[in-house]
Protein backbone atom coordinates (compact mmCIF):
# COMPACT_ATOMS: atom_id res chain seq x y z
CA UNK A 1 0.00 0.00 0.00
CA UNK A 2 1.19 3.36 -1.02
CA UNK A 3 3.00 5.43 2.16
CA UNK A 4 1.19 7.80 4.31
CA UNK A 5 3.66 10.32 3.38
CA UNK A 6 2.92 10.44 0.00
CA UNK A 7 -1.15 11.26 0.66
CA UNK A 8 -0.41 15.36 -0.44
CA UNK A 9 1.41 14.42 -3.84
CA UNK A 10 -0.78 13.62 -6.88
CA UNK A 11 1.83 10.82 -8.45
CA UNK A 12 1.76 8.24 -5.44
CA UNK A 13 3.11 5.51 -7.76
CA UNK A 14 5.76 5.67 -10.24
CA UNK A 15 6.00 2.45 -13.03
CA UNK A 16 9.80 2.26 -14.86
CA UNK A 17 10.06 0.06 -17.94
CA UNK A 18 13.61 0.25 -19.72
CA UNK A 19 14.06 -1.36 -22.77
CA UNK A 20 17.45 -1.99 -24.51
CA UNK A 21 18.99 -0.80 -27.43
CA UNK A 22 17.22 1.32 -29.80
CA UNK A 23 17.36 4.79 -30.53
CA UNK A 24 14.63 7.21 -30.86
CA UNK A 25 14.55 7.48 -34.41
CA UNK A 26 14.93 4.15 -34.63
CA UNK A 27 11.41 3.06 -33.01
CA UNK A 28 9.55 6.17 -32.97
CA UNK A 29 11.52 8.51 -35.89
CA UNK A 30 8.84 7.77 -38.34
CA UNK A 31 6.11 9.06 -35.52
CA UNK A 32 6.59 12.66 -36.77
CA UNK A 33 4.25 11.91 -39.85
CA UNK A 34 1.56 11.29 -37.46
CA UNK A 35 2.83 14.45 -35.40
CA UNK A 36 5.01 17.09 -36.78
CA UNK A 37 5.41 18.31 -33.40
CA UNK A 38 7.82 15.38 -32.31
CA UNK A 39 11.34 15.93 -33.18
CA UNK A 40 11.81 13.14 -35.16
CA UNK A 41 12.74 12.45 -39.47
CA UNK A 42 11.44 13.33 -42.72
CA UNK A 43 14.03 11.18 -44.68
CA UNK A 44 16.21 13.24 -45.97
CA UNK A 45 18.88 12.43 -43.00
CA UNK A 46 21.59 10.30 -44.08
CA UNK A 47 25.12 8.72 -43.58
CA UNK A 48 28.12 8.40 -45.60
CA UNK A 49 29.99 5.05 -45.85
CA UNK A 50 32.96 6.87 -45.23
CA UNK A 51 33.69 10.01 -44.13
CA UNK A 52 36.79 10.60 -45.17
CA UNK A 53 35.96 9.90 -48.71
CA UNK A 54 33.44 12.83 -49.98
CA UNK A 55 32.27 11.25 -52.73
CA UNK A 56 31.55 8.21 -50.78
CA UNK A 57 27.69 6.94 -51.41
CA UNK A 58 25.38 8.07 -48.48
CA UNK A 59 22.97 6.16 -46.94
CA UNK A 60 19.25 8.01 -46.39
CA UNK A 61 17.35 7.02 -43.18
CA UNK A 62 14.37 4.40 -44.45
CA UNK A 63 11.08 3.06 -42.60
CA UNK A 64 12.10 -0.57 -43.40
CA UNK A 65 13.01 -1.91 -40.04
CA UNK A 66 11.34 -5.20 -39.06
CA UNK A 67 13.62 -7.93 -37.65
CA UNK A 68 16.57 -6.92 -36.96
CA UNK A 69 19.81 -9.47 -36.92
CA UNK A 70 22.70 -8.83 -36.01
CA UNK A 71 23.08 -6.75 -33.29
CA UNK A 72 24.90 -3.01 -34.18
CA UNK A 73 27.99 -1.90 -32.61
CA UNK A 74 27.55 -0.57 -28.94
CA UNK A 75 30.80 -0.02 -27.30
CA UNK A 76 32.01 3.09 -25.82
CA UNK A 77 34.72 2.99 -28.99
CA UNK A 78 31.67 2.14 -31.68
CA UNK A 79 29.96 5.12 -29.98
CA UNK A 80 32.17 7.80 -30.51
CA UNK A 81 32.38 6.92 -34.23
CA UNK A 82 28.92 6.71 -34.66
CA UNK A 83 28.92 10.42 -33.36
CA UNK A 84 31.90 11.69 -34.36
CA UNK A 85 32.15 10.35 -38.18
CA UNK A 86 35.52 8.91 -36.74
CA UNK A 87 37.42 6.17 -35.11
CA UNK A 88 38.45 6.97 -31.22
CA UNK A 89 42.11 7.80 -31.19
CA UNK A 90 44.27 10.11 -28.52
CA UNK A 91 44.65 12.44 -31.23
CA UNK A 92 41.17 12.38 -32.68
CA UNK A 93 40.10 13.07 -28.47
CA UNK A 94 42.28 16.04 -28.12
CA UNK A 95 40.85 17.59 -31.00
CA UNK A 96 37.63 17.76 -28.71
CA UNK A 97 35.04 17.30 -31.96
CA UNK A 98 31.66 18.22 -32.29
CA UNK A 99 29.17 15.14 -33.05
CA UNK A 100 28.19 15.05 -36.30
CA UNK A 101 25.90 11.94 -35.86
CA UNK A 102 27.56 11.15 -39.58
CA UNK A 103 29.78 7.41 -38.59
CA UNK A 104 26.87 5.42 -37.82
CA UNK A 105 26.86 3.94 -41.74
CA UNK A 106 30.90 4.16 -41.69
CA UNK A 107 31.01 2.76 -38.40
CA UNK A 108 28.24 -0.59 -39.34
CA UNK A 109 30.17 -1.12 -41.83
CA UNK A 110 33.31 -1.28 -40.59
CA UNK A 111 31.59 -3.67 -38.22
CA UNK A 112 30.01 -6.16 -40.33
CA UNK A 113 28.93 -5.77 -44.78
CA UNK A 114 25.77 -4.53 -45.02
CA UNK A 115 25.15 -3.55 -41.33
CA UNK A 116 24.43 0.17 -42.16
CA UNK A 117 20.79 -0.82 -43.78
CA UNK A 118 20.33 -2.06 -40.45
CA UNK A 119 21.31 1.39 -38.77
CA UNK A 120 19.88 3.85 -41.24
CA UNK A 121 16.37 2.35 -40.90
CA UNK A 122 13.29 2.77 -38.37
CA UNK A 123 9.91 1.45 -37.97
CA UNK A 124 6.80 2.47 -39.73
CA UNK A 125 4.43 3.65 -36.69
CA UNK A 126 2.01 -0.02 -37.65
CA UNK A 127 4.66 -2.14 -37.32
CA UNK A 128 4.76 -0.78 -33.85
CA UNK A 129 1.12 -0.32 -32.91
CA UNK A 130 1.46 -0.30 -29.02
CA UNK A 131 3.68 2.78 -29.74
CA UNK A 132 1.54 3.89 -32.11
CA UNK A 133 -1.56 4.17 -29.95
CA UNK A 134 0.39 5.39 -26.70
CA UNK A 135 1.90 8.34 -28.80
CA UNK A 136 -1.07 9.13 -30.03
CA UNK A 137 -2.41 9.71 -26.17
CA UNK A 138 0.34 10.28 -23.49
CA UNK A 139 3.79 12.57 -23.93
CA UNK A 140 6.43 11.42 -25.90
CA UNK A 141 10.11 12.80 -24.95
CA UNK A 142 12.12 13.14 -27.89
CA UNK A 143 15.65 15.18 -25.98
CA UNK A 144 16.52 12.14 -24.40
CA UNK A 145 20.12 10.59 -23.86
CA UNK A 146 21.81 8.31 -22.75
CA UNK A 147 23.74 8.88 -19.42
CA UNK A 148 27.04 7.19 -20.62
CA UNK A 149 28.28 7.22 -24.71
CA UNK A 150 28.32 2.96 -23.65
CA UNK A 151 26.76 -0.35 -23.69
CA UNK A 152 23.79 -1.66 -20.93
CA UNK A 153 24.90 -2.00 -17.66
CA UNK A 154 26.04 1.60 -17.22
CA UNK A 155 23.32 2.83 -18.10
CA UNK A 156 20.88 0.54 -16.75
CA UNK A 157 23.40 0.98 -13.04
CA UNK A 158 22.69 5.22 -13.69
CA UNK A 159 18.66 4.77 -14.38
CA UNK A 160 17.94 3.56 -10.18
CA UNK A 161 21.05 5.00 -8.45
CA UNK A 162 22.68 8.06 -10.94
CA UNK A 163 25.45 6.82 -11.26
CA UNK A 164 27.21 3.80 -13.07
CA UNK A 165 30.17 3.74 -9.77
CA UNK A 166 32.59 4.30 -13.06
CA UNK A 167 31.64 1.50 -15.24
CA UNK A 168 31.49 1.76 -19.02
CA UNK A 169 31.03 -1.33 -20.29
CA UNK A 170 29.78 -4.57 -19.12
CA UNK A 171 31.93 -5.54 -16.50
CA UNK A 172 31.27 -9.33 -15.70
CA UNK A 173 33.01 -9.16 -12.70
CA UNK A 174 32.32 -6.18 -10.95
CA UNK A 175 28.26 -7.35 -11.80
CA UNK A 176 28.97 -10.64 -10.05
CA UNK A 177 30.52 -9.01 -7.37
CA UNK A 178 27.59 -5.92 -7.25
CA UNK A 179 27.59 -2.36 -7.56
CA UNK A 180 27.87 -0.62 -3.87
CA UNK A 181 26.30 2.56 -4.82
CA UNK A 182 23.22 3.53 -3.05
CA UNK A 183 20.15 3.66 -5.24
CA UNK A 184 17.02 5.19 -5.21
CA UNK A 185 15.63 1.55 -3.38
CA UNK A 186 17.52 2.89 -0.21
CA UNK A 187 15.93 6.22 -0.35
CA UNK A 188 12.48 5.70 -0.81
CA UNK A 189 12.93 3.42 2.06
CA UNK A 190 14.86 5.81 4.43
CA UNK A 191 11.86 8.31 3.29
CA UNK A 192 8.68 5.73 4.49
CA UNK A 193 7.92 4.85 0.74
CA UNK A 194 8.09 1.69 -0.78
CA UNK A 195 9.32 -0.22 -3.73
CA UNK A 196 8.47 -3.16 -5.72
CA UNK A 197 10.54 -5.02 -8.37
CA UNK A 198 8.30 -7.28 -10.85
CA UNK A 199 10.78 -9.35 -12.75
CA UNK A 200 10.74 -12.33 -15.82
CA UNK A 201 14.07 -13.29 -14.97
CA UNK A 202 16.87 -13.05 -12.95
CA UNK A 203 16.24 -9.26 -12.03
CA UNK A 204 18.80 -7.24 -13.36
CA UNK A 205 18.35 -4.81 -10.25
CA UNK A 206 20.53 -7.41 -8.34
CA UNK A 207 23.82 -6.02 -9.76
CA UNK A 208 22.99 -3.54 -7.07
CA UNK A 209 24.78 -5.13 -4.07
CA UNK A 210 22.71 -3.53 -1.38
CA UNK A 211 19.23 -5.09 -3.05
CA UNK A 212 20.75 -8.38 -2.47
CA UNK A 213 20.35 -7.76 1.76
CA UNK A 214 17.81 -10.21 2.91
CA UNK A 215 15.63 -7.29 4.51
CA UNK A 216 14.68 -6.43 0.74
CA UNK A 217 13.60 -9.88 -0.62
CA UNK A 218 9.75 -8.78 -0.03
CA UNK A 219 10.60 -6.22 -2.39
CA UNK A 220 10.93 -8.66 -4.93
CA UNK A 221 7.96 -10.31 -7.03
CA UNK A 222 7.97 -12.51 -9.73
CA UNK A 223 6.12 -10.70 -12.37
CA UNK A 224 3.85 -13.62 -14.18
CA UNK A 225 2.66 -14.23 -10.25
CA UNK A 226 2.11 -11.27 -8.88
CA UNK A 227 2.22 -7.93 -11.63
CA UNK A 228 -1.58 -8.02 -12.92
CA UNK A 229 -2.98 -8.98 -9.19
CA UNK A 230 -0.78 -6.48 -7.55
CA UNK A 231 -2.72 -4.08 -9.98
CA UNK A 232 -5.95 -5.41 -9.44
CA UNK A 233 -6.01 -5.32 -6.18
CA UNK A 234 -4.66 -1.89 -6.10
CA UNK A 235 -2.01 -2.77 -4.00
CA UNK A 236 0.98 -0.90 -5.89
CA UNK A 237 3.73 0.16 -4.12
CA UNK A 238 4.81 3.81 -4.57
CA UNK A 239 8.08 3.11 -6.72
CA UNK A 240 7.40 -0.38 -9.73
CA UNK A 241 10.23 -1.55 -11.54
CA UNK A 242 9.42 -4.08 -14.56
CA UNK A 243 11.90 -6.16 -15.56
CA UNK A 244 11.80 -8.48 -18.83
CA UNK A 245 13.13 -11.41 -19.99
CA UNK A 246 16.73 -10.56 -21.05
CA UNK A 247 17.07 -13.42 -22.80
CA UNK A 248 15.44 -16.35 -24.88
CA UNK A 249 14.19 -19.35 -22.90
CA UNK A 250 13.25 -22.47 -24.52
CA UNK A 251 9.24 -21.41 -25.03
CA UNK A 252 9.59 -17.82 -24.25
CA UNK A 253 11.38 -15.28 -26.23
CA UNK A 254 13.22 -12.38 -24.59
CA UNK A 255 11.03 -9.08 -24.68
CA UNK A 256 13.14 -6.88 -24.32
CA UNK A 257 13.67 -5.39 -27.68
CA UNK A 258 17.35 -6.05 -27.83
CA UNK A 259 18.28 -7.14 -31.20
CA UNK A 260 18.35 -9.73 -32.24
CA UNK A 261 14.81 -10.20 -29.76
CA UNK A 262 11.47 -9.30 -32.03
CA UNK A 263 10.39 -5.97 -31.32
CA UNK A 264 6.96 -7.85 -31.67
CA UNK A 265 7.27 -9.64 -28.47
CA UNK A 266 8.34 -6.14 -26.55
CA UNK A 267 5.20 -4.49 -28.26
CA UNK A 268 3.18 -7.31 -26.57
CA UNK A 269 5.02 -6.90 -23.25
CA UNK A 270 4.13 -2.92 -23.20
CA UNK A 271 0.77 -3.60 -23.93
CA UNK A 272 0.32 -6.79 -21.22
CA UNK A 273 1.90 -3.90 -18.72
CA UNK A 274 0.14 -0.87 -19.98
CA UNK A 275 -3.67 -2.71 -19.66
CA UNK A 276 -2.76 -4.10 -16.40
CA UNK A 277 -1.79 -0.55 -15.00
CA UNK A 278 -4.72 1.12 -16.78
CA UNK A 279 -7.03 -1.12 -15.25
CA UNK A 280 -5.87 -0.55 -11.90
CA UNK A 281 -7.96 1.74 -8.98
CA UNK A 282 -4.17 3.33 -8.16
CA UNK A 283 -4.08 4.35 -12.60
CA UNK A 284 -5.61 8.00 -12.25
CA UNK A 285 -2.46 8.40 -9.58
CA UNK A 286 0.36 6.69 -11.71
CA UNK A 287 3.19 7.64 -13.40
CA UNK A 288 4.11 5.21 -16.42
CA UNK A 289 7.59 5.67 -18.00
CA UNK A 290 8.86 3.75 -20.66
CA UNK A 291 12.77 4.46 -21.86
CA UNK A 292 15.49 2.93 -23.51
CA UNK A 293 18.80 2.52 -21.64
CA UNK A 294 20.60 3.31 -24.76
CA UNK A 295 20.82 3.64 -28.70
CA UNK A 296 22.12 -0.14 -29.73
CA UNK A 297 24.18 1.78 -32.34
CA UNK A 298 21.13 2.88 -34.35
CA UNK A 299 20.98 6.37 -35.96
CA UNK A 300 19.56 9.25 -34.67
CA UNK A 301 19.95 12.66 -35.78
CA UNK A 302 20.31 14.72 -32.82
CA UNK A 303 23.91 15.57 -31.85
CA UNK A 304 24.60 14.33 -28.53
CA UNK A 305 25.26 17.18 -26.19
CA UNK A 306 28.99 17.54 -25.12
CA UNK A 307 30.15 21.11 -24.10
CA UNK A 308 28.69 22.53 -20.67
CA UNK A 309 27.26 18.70 -19.65
CA UNK A 310 28.50 18.25 -15.98
CA UNK A 311 29.73 15.31 -14.65
CA UNK A 312 26.24 13.30 -13.36
CA UNK A 313 28.06 11.88 -10.90
CA UNK A 314 31.34 13.41 -10.42
CA UNK A 315 33.62 10.63 -11.18
CA UNK A 316 36.63 9.91 -13.36
CA UNK A 317 35.88 6.65 -15.37
CA UNK A 318 39.45 4.10 -15.29
CA UNK A 319 39.79 3.21 -18.96
CA UNK A 320 37.12 5.84 -20.30
CA UNK A 321 37.64 7.44 -23.45
CA UNK A 322 37.30 11.24 -23.46
CA UNK A 323 34.77 12.28 -25.41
Amino acid sequence: MASQTSNSHPIKTIVVLVQENRSFDHMLGWFKTLNPEINGVTGTESNPLSTSDPTANRIFFGDKSLYVVPDPGHSIQDIYEQLFGVPWSQDSASKKLQPTMQGFAQNAEGNQNGMSDTVMNGFKPDVVPVYKELVAEFGVCDRWFAAVPASTQPNRLFVHSATSHGATSNDRKHLIEGYPQKTIFESLDEAGFNFGIYYQYPPATLFYRNLRKLKYIKNFHQFDLNFKRHCKEGKLPNYVVVEQRYFDLKLLPGNDDHPSHDVYEGQKFVKEVYEALRSSPQWNEMLFIIIYDEHGGFFDHVPTPVTGVPSPDGLNRSGALQL
